[in-house]
């Protein structure tokens, strides 16, 4: 799938901005911009392939965006999510040149599309940027050391509530598209697991999850059934990057 282009304009509303680029003084933002695309995505639309290219780098602006390792033997598991409170290709301004992971838009988004390169020729200039970068760095390393050690010890279910909440949030909609094979891939697990745990859900007044789109009907309480992991990862993002 091809995702549509528009030319980008330095007076983009501030609804919908991407957290990273919203706290950067006026002359990195215009320089940021002055190299961007900002692009519409369809859902599965592919930004980056594994093993290939790493031509850009991408801040979304609304939506959810996930990167997914696919193994030798074609399993594959979502390694993180990514929706307007960060970004993709985020090893480019450490030298990196190919992509490890796939990364595919999960729920329908905006995104600001910047050349590697750039990206790492601003983060160099050693101002606001870098510092937003190093955080964010620090960010998603503590979040893979969390989901590593969850991915381990936590049951599908206490899982499945953690990642409905985190697409959530970077959503910011109740509803969103989800099909039980794709939940699968998220948690790295059986498609029957899934169908019970979310039958489970729904069956407690949670969520609702038909046709394809899962609503959430109770945030409280889904709390409630998800792992800490959740609340680490989300007050994490806020100490690190408000």
């Amino acid at each position: 799938m091809s995702p549509s282009t528009s030319t980008l304009r330095h007076d983009l509303p501030a609804s919908g901005e991407n957290r990273l680029l919203a706290a950067l003084p006026p002359d990195e933002y215009a320089r940021i911009l002055d190299q961007a695309e900002l692009k519409s995505l369809k859902l599965r639309d592919i930004l980056h392939r594994a093993g290939g290219p790493l031509e850009h780098v991408y801040f979304a602006r609304s939506g959810v965006l996930s990167r997914i390792l696919i193994m030798l033997d074609g399993r594959a598991a979502e390694v993180s999510l990514v929706g307007n409170m960060g970004m993709v290709g985020l090893t480019a301004y450490l030298g990196a040149d190919t992509c490890l992971t796939h990364v595919i838009c999960q729920i329908p988004a905006e995104v600001l599309r910047v050349p590697a390169l750039a990206f790492a020729t601003e983060v160099r200039r050693a101002g606001r940027l870098q510092e937003i970068v190093y955080r964010y760095t620090r960010v998603v390393v503590n979040t893979t050391s969390i989901l590593c050690a969850c991915n381990c010890l936590h049951s599908i279910e206490e899982r499945c509530a953690r990642w409905i909440l985190m697409s959530w949030d970077r959503a910011g909609t109740d509803e969103f598209p989800l099909t039980q094979e794709f939940l699968a891939v998220m948690l790295g697990v059986h498609r029957p697991s899934v169908t019970l745990v979310a039958g489970a859900l729904q069956n407690a007044g949670l969520i609702s999850y038909r046709h394809g789109r899962v609503t959430v009907l109770d945030r409280e309480r889904l709390e409630e059934v998800s792992c800490e992991c959740y609340r680490t990862i989300r007050d994490d993002f806020d100490r690190l990057l408000i």
